[in-house]
């Protein structure tokens, strides 16, 4: 049987947790920033986890993680 090739624009965007969650970079903090507040900018530096209807599509598309 073939290798299962990883959808590498996936593998560039999340990444696993210890128990199988999916963790991704929050957007919106890459410019426009000024009339962002700053609790909101603190917020978005955090990491984000996915609901577990989207970890399954995740998981398709990175079958070794």
């Amino acid at each position: 049987m073939p290798k299962i090739k990883t959808r590498s624009s996936a593998a560039k965007r999340f990444s696993f947790t210890a128990n199988k969650k999916v963790v991704y970079k929050k957007q919106g903090l890459r410019h426009i920033l000024l009339k962002k507040s700053t609790k909101r900018k603190r917020h978005l530096r955090m990491a984000g986890i996915l609901s577990s209807a989207e970890t399954k599509r995740v998981q398709r598309m990175l079958p070794n993680g």
